[in-house]
């Protein structure tokens, strides 16, 4: 059977098929991950990134190919997590560029497709690395290119060749990146790719898919005190939490973007509008939702609406509160948007691990705090949500992970009424090193290289256990051995936590060494992070040892020297 094109419905087809065979196999793509630590989640966040695009996609009914591409291209924009969330949406980004003007898709169009979304995925990556989910795109790329400049016509015989050319292309991938070789496993990433481009064969050779949807992303909790039961809803200027998204069908530029935010700045506030393309993103605090709705509804059809009575859920969480544990209180407290916090010149949004570690972060001045980290990278969407609920001119970014920073980077991309700047820091140490470091005299300039500058000063350590039998880093590794991990390599194996933790310090430590910070999880004891905190004080009278509760999962300990 030849396949000489496909449409709109096929492309659906083939997209939701994608996003079920990988979430079919995201715990072994998980099983991928270089380093043995139980947190690999790879699989997971290319999962929850494209089925933030599925959700849209399946619900649309005899679409065309323009509006399958805006619910590809924007789903899965707003829901990346994780590096490789991030590079898998901007891939499907750069695709459905190119096919959503055309009604009918054929080779040529297919194999424009693959190219332009390899150059936007490389665009989106500082720094490129080979042996990667880049390498695998790039390689399906060459191979589209090469088919259709050879003739081939036939869409199916096109993609069965692409798809084994990038089978042998991850195959090669441990020969690109030592570290791969060295583990004995493929890219995890680029096995994600395949995994996708795989169900997109099935739909095409038309095997039996069942496009039932049953992911739904673990929630990444936001952690702030704005949302506090003891403030009046007379202090509530403005009652409705009013959100949706435009689907833009008519004229909408800048001063129409500008036009737009003046308006609603005439009816409410705690105003936010993100536009990406042919998608824009509303909230806003109104008296009357209807205002904003009708006004937006000048633009195009509307999507995602969402309306909340800001003074009533105050009133009901305020009656709740009375019979509820201070544990839930503090919950539902983090999950209420700041209502009414005055504009200010900056602010912080960070990315925390653990209970102990949020109050650090509240502590030295963090606005809003996103749950997540090592268990639960945040999506870009969770960073715009942060983004809209700090009220500040400019807004630093710590995401504290370096699986976390592109999606912090792509947030700031998608935001224009406010200036978002990511400081990239890799581990929460350094995020606290650089918003201690923050000076509010200072222009942002300067504060921005000072605390990129600063948090290079911290030396990082985890500790945790493995997974699974490994040789890594000149260390024979087996499952259920404890594991001491500085910035890049591991640095301890052991079976007993304190001798692997001090090993690891040790290795972290120099002569020029002066403090020392031990963050315990959740599954350690004061007083065993205290006998710690001795044995490293007798070893070394002239530095400072800090404990403090982190309250982190999976980590025994998160260690700083500085």
């Amino acid at each position: 059977m030849s396949m000489m094109t496909i449409d709109a419905g096929m492309v659906q087809k083939c997209f939701l098929s994608g996003a079920k065979r990988i979430e079919a196999n995201k715990e072994y793509i998980n099983e991928l991950n270089v380093f043995p630590v139980p947190d690999g989640d790879t699989g997971t966040n290319m999962t929850l990134t494209i089925m933030s695009a599925a959700k849209d996609v399946a619900a649309l009914e005899n679409p065309s190919m323009e509006q399958v591409c805006k619910a590809i291209s924007g789903g899965s924009l707003r829901g990346a997590r994780g590096n490789s969330g991030v590079i898998l949406s901007q891939l499907f980004r750069g695709f459905t560029k190119e096919l959503k003007e055309q009604k009918d898709v054929n080779v040529t169009v297919l194999a424009s497709a693959f190219e332009r979304a390899v150059e936007t995925a490389y665009k989106a990556v500082m720094k490129p690395k080979e042996g990667t989910i880049l390498t695998v795109a790039r390689g399906g790329a060459e191979r589209a290119r090469q088919l259709a400049d050879e003739g081939t016509t036939d869409v199916l015989v096109f993609a069965e060749e692409v798809v084994a050319h990038m089978k042998e292309v991850l195959d090669i991938t441990p020969e690109l990146l030592p570290v791969l070789k060295e583990a004995g496993v493929v890219d995890s990433g680029g096995q994600g790719l395949l995994t996708v481009m795989q169900g997109v064969l099935d739909a095409l050779t038309g095997k039996e898919t069942d496009f039932t949807l049953t992911v739904s992303a673990p929630s990444t909790k936001a952690a702030t005190g704005a949302a506090n039961d003891t403030i009046s809803t007379a202090d509530i200027k403005f009652g409705y939490c009013t959100e949706f998204i435009i689907m833009v069908e008519k004229h909408y530029d800048m001063d129409e973007e500008l036009k737009f935010k003046a308006y609603l700045e005439s009816i409410g506030d705690s105003i936010v509008v993100v536009s990406d393309e042919d998608i824009v993103k509303v909230h806003v605090h109104t008296n009357d939702p209807g205002l904003a709705i009708q006004k937006a509804l000048t633009y195009g059809s509307l999507t995602k609406m969402k309306i909340d009575n800001m003074r009533e859920e105050h009133n009901e969480r305020v009656i709740q509160g009375a019979s509820q544990a201070q544990a839930e209180q503090a919950e539902q407290a983090e999950e209420k948007p700041v209502a009414q916090a005055p504009r200010k010149p900056f602010g912080f949004v960070t990315v925390s691990i653990g209970e102990g570690l949020n109050e650090i972060f509240k502590g030295i001045g963090a606005d809003y705090i996103i749950e997540g980290g090592q268990t639960m990278n945040p999506s870009t969407e969770d960073m715009l949500t942060a983004i809209e609920n700090v009220n500040a001119d400019t807004i630093y970014i710590l995401p504290n992970n370096s699986n976390i920073i592109l999606a912090a980077e792509q947030a700031a991309s998608l935001t224009e009424d406010k200036e978002i700047v990511v400081i990239p820091s890799k581990t929460v140490p350094q995020g606290i090193t650089a918003l201690i470091n923050f000076m509010p005299d200072k222009s942002v300039e300067d504060n921005t290289k000072r605390m990129t500058e600063e948090m290079q000063n911290v030396k990082t350590g985890q500790v945790t256990y493995a997974v699974r039998d490994t040789s890594m880093d000149g260390k024979e590794i087996k499952a259920g051995d404890y594991m001491g991990i500085g910035d890049k390599t591991i640095l301890s194996v052991g079976g007993d936590i304190a001798d692997v933790t001090f090993e690891l310090l040790e290795s972290l430590m120099d002569e020029d060494s002066e403090l020392v910070s031990l963050y315990y999880g959740q599954d350690m004891t004061e007083k065993e992070a205290n006998a710690l905190a001795d044995r490293v004080m007798e070893a070394h009278p002239d530095v400072d040892v800090e404990v403090h509760p982190g309250g982190q999962p999976i980590y025994y300990y998160v260690l700083s020297v500085e």
